[in-house]
């Protein structure tokens, strides 16, 4: 096989995403209940992976969030030009969402009184807080850069606090199966976190 060959086929891959892409469009467009049901279920859970992450701690929010990105796009569904997949672009309304989200929620809590116990925070508390601050960004950062399927595993299994058994179970693994993985994604990230 030559070079040509290879590159040709994710090219096709991709033209014929965006084909699909408009087609779903047009036909949410349309009002076509079960293309916007389509739309809803191919992507709801990139976007609320995606804004979840965004919002830990505060994850409680997502699901509020989620919604109000979905009305959003569906409102200007009509400006997808297909340049970039549906996905990205769904994306992109995502990352929009959560930037308003904290512009309004910060420019709200500028407004409120300082409580007494943000008054009483000592230099120690607050270094103490930074700490903790700087090593969740750390380790978002550091599941991001790994491989999808390590960091879903590991999320699933740490912060959702989801048993191996469960997850073989759901996964149609066995439980050592679920746990080599496991294994290597920890080991990953222990590289990945000592390189940053």
């Amino acid at each position: 096989m030559d070079l040509s060959q290879i590159s040709a086929a994710p090219v096709a891959q991709v033209a014929q995403r965006v084909s699909e892409d408009q087609e779903l469009v047009q036909a949410v467009l349309r009002r076509d209940r079960k293309a916007t049901a389509l739309f809803v279920e191919r992507y709801a859970d990139a976007v609320y992976g995606y804004v979840r992450s965004r919002l830990a701690p505060r994850a409680d929010l997502a699901d509020d969030l989620v919604q109000d990105i979905f009305i959003s796009a569906w409102e200007a569904l009509h400006s997808f030009r297909g340049v970039s997949s549906l996905r990205s672009w769904l994306l992109g309304v995502a990352r929009h969402k959560v930037q308003d989200h904290y512009r309004v929620r910060l420019r709200d809590l500028a407004e409120e009184p300082d409580d007494a116990e943000t008054a009483d925070l000592t230099a120690a508390d607050f270094d103490e807080e930074l700490d903790r601050k700087r090593m969740e960004e750390k380790t978002q950062h550091v599941l991001r850069s790994l491989p999808e399927h390590y960091s879903l595993l590991l999320l699933w299994r740490y912060w959702e606090k989801v048993p191996v058994r469960e997850i073989a179970g759901k996964t149609g693994r066995t439980e050592k199966a679920v746990e080599r993985m496991l294994a290597r994604a920890r080991d990953h990230f222990k590289r990945r976190w000592n390189d940053v």
